[in-house]
């Protein structure tokens, strides 16, 4: 499920209380992890990166076969590349501090920039919860 969004509406919650709702329609699943992309119209400029920057927020689960998704869902094929992939534990108030962190001290210092394609969150059974300080999800970070 897919809506257009920035951070200042928080509507990712409904999304995924939607989204979980529904889940058992969704056939053909590979595992029980979750995903949260990210699409962005073009590379995000994190130094003028704002609450109120639009993109296109996924609540989504992997598949086997698309067959035919169920009413109000769609597909979506994230395309591959290059990734970093970090291990983030903690809650959702913390987040954007480590976000800060990646892309203003780890990104610079690594000889990678940023590509166009999706960011994206792999939550499996780690995951606790967004309020929850224990919680760790995948954080795949675009670059080339």
């Amino acid at each position: 499920m897919r809506i257009r969004t920035c951070l200042a509406e928080n509507a990712a919650s409904s999304l995924w209380r939607q989204f979980k709702s529904r889940q058992k329609e969704i056939r053909d699943k590979v595992d029980a992890n979750f995903y949260s992309i990210q699409v962005f119209d073009s590379i995000p400029a994190f130094h003028s990166f704002s609450p109120d920057t639009l993109f296109d927020k996924w609540a989504a689960v992997e598949v086997s076969d698309f067959g035919r998704p169920p009413e109000e869902m769609a597909t979506y094929i994230l395309p591959g590349g290059t990734y970093a992939v970090f291990t983030y534990r903690g809650g959702m108030a913390e987040f954007l501090a480590a976000s800060r962190y990646f892309y203003d001290v780890w990104l610079p210092q690594s000889g990678y920039e940023l590509d166009h394609r999706p960011h994206f969150e792999c939550m499996d059974d780690r995951y606790k919860g967004p309020a929850d300080p224990n919680s760790e999800e995948e954080v795949w970070i675009p670059v080339k």
